[in-house]
């Protein structure tokens, strides 16, 4: 299949379509065609090579499996490291005016695309099994466009769409994994910060200005890891401690200053709605 949809290399840097042009190459000894840009989006998926690609005068070195977004207007050039060894890759031209249409029906298959010129990130990478189902999704539209078969228009405009789509599900759920990554990160460096210093003072505001984080952050973060409140963990976090101190000798009186109560009542109150039980039944419970 790949050799018969093999395309010979072209040098031109226009569209001849006004919607998209898709090609498969694979050759040797390849010449660049020198830095350029151009007035369509071009996704580059990179098979096979010793390539770099510089892309608004920065070099990216690439590696199989890496999926390269070119907006519109954005210079790029692609350059062999190595000559002799074979370079395998599909690339893919496609229009603002056919992207606005696809988008115009399936909003979400523009996510990867937009989210690639927002955030001027040009290179992603996809583990061999992702890549594999781009390769078939590519190959499945050379077939369509080279063939001529009943309903060729509407069948490239799916297989377009599905493409975009897995591309955009893909970067998505990647960002997604990472952001939760990231987020559990900084819960657990906020909470080893809280559990070492349950003895000093601790406010919601305090917080957020030791970790920069706005307070709405701080109290989502606290709400999506523990379904608590910043308050509720931290005061959970000093009857615990309390309750250890006791139960190991420490007067009562002294625990609850020890760990940041203020006052007795304070202290009893949320003691009782904790454990249902006063601290000296708790004691003579636990002290059986």
């Amino acid at each position: 299949m790949a050799k018969r949809q093999t395309s010979k290399f072209i040098t031109r840097q226009y569209m001849l379509s006004e919607d998209y042009e898709v090609f498969y190459y694979s050759d040797t000894h390849f010449r660049s065609v020198g830095s350029h840009s151009h007035s369509y989006y071009e996704l580059y998926f990179f098979e096979e090579g010793a390539v770099t690609m510089e892309i608004d005068a920065k070099p990216h070195s690439l590696q199989p499996g890496d999926v390269i977004v070119i907006p519109p207007d954005t210079g790029h050039q692609a350059m062999l490291t190595d000559p002799e060894k074979p370079y395998r890759r599909f690339v893919f031209w496609l229009s603002k005016p056919f992207l606005t249409a696809l988008e115009s029906k399936s909003p979400d298959c523009g996510y990867f695309l937009r989210r690639a010129e927002t955030r001027s990130r040009y290179v992603y990478h996809f583990d061999p099994v992702a890549f594999n189902a781009l390769r078939t999704r590519l190959f499945t539209l050379l077939d369509e466009i080279h063939a001529d078969r009943f309903g060729k228009a509407t069948a490239i405009d799916l297989v377009i769409t599905d493409l975009l789509l897995f591309l955009s599900r893909t970067v998505y759920e990647q960002e997604q994994r990472r952001n939760r990554k990231e987020q559990l990160s900084r819960y657990e460096a906020i909470t080893h910060y809280v559990d070492g210093h349950l003895d000093e003072p601790l406010s919601l505001d305090a917080l957020a200005r030791r970790f920069y984080l706005s307070k709405f952050y701080l109290v989502h973060l606290f709400r999506e890891n523990a379904g608590l409140s910043v308050h509720q963990y931290i005061l959970k976090k000093r009857l615990a401690a309390c309750c250890d101190a006791m139960l190991g000798g420490v007067a009562v009186g002294e625990a609850y200053r020890q760990w940041g109560f203020g006052d007795y009542s304070a202290f009893y109150r949320a003691f009782r709605k904790e454990y249902g039980m006063s601290p000296s039944a708790y004691l003579e419970l636990h002290s059986l």
